[in-house]
């Protein structure tokens, strides 16, 4: 999955497939993870807001199943 690059102190990048529902987020601490089932328009959102760390704090984890990929 291709991942984008982002300005964020905790997130590193993020890859999102809109057919598959999958995002991806990688951390400056090394982790990887896949969040299954997450809306194109969540996505949107976190691309969009100013703190991704907080998006997904408040948005994503908790919300959708994940899992560690690496780190």
């Amino acid at each position: 999955m291709l991942h984008e690059p982002v300005s964020s102190t905790n997130v590193r990048s993020v890859g999102y497939s809109q057919a598959e529902r999958v995002l991806e987020v990688a951390f400056h601490s090394g982790g990887l993870y896949r969040y299954d089932n997450v809306p194109a328009d969540v996505h949107a959102a976190l691309m969009s807001a100013p703190s991704k760390g907080g998006f997904l704090a408040r948005f994503i984890k908790g919300h959708y199943p994940y899992r560690p990929i690496s780190g």
